[in-house]
């Protein structure tokens, strides 16, 4: 499921991140679907455990398997074809997050 390009500038944690994402988006990975094991993923890949802890960690603490994972099945069940979800995601990622463009406004970081 995992590959890692070491050549990247990205930290394999956040690979593995990714690319969980990108399965979740295309449908790949599901509710109720199980990630490999941290052993797993290290001898596939031959990694730190510790770096397969941090990216396990990250999406817990996200809770990107689940609410996103939520969201597309519901998408799909209410007649959204993969590609008009696509779209929508592509334009929640343009838009500011609420409240963002009022702290820009009043001059704090985003």
């Amino acid at each position: 499921m995992f590959r890692i390009d070491a050549g990247s500038d990205v930290p394999i944690y956040r690979q593995l991140v990714q690319q969980v994402r990108r399965e979740v988006m295309l449908g790949r990975l599901r509710p109720g679907d199980q990630l490999p094991s941290v052993k797993e993923v290290v001898d596939a890949l031959s990694v730190n455990p510790n770096t397969v802890v941090k990216a396990f960690t990250e999406l817990e603490h996200q809770g990107l398997l689940g609410p996103l994972a939520r969201w597309v099945e519901r998408a799909r069940r209410d007649g959204l074809s993969a590609e008009q979800i696509r779209m929508l995601v592509e334009v929640a990622l343009d838009e500011p997050a609420a409240g963002e463009d009022d702290r820009l406004a009043a001059g704090g970081a985003a």
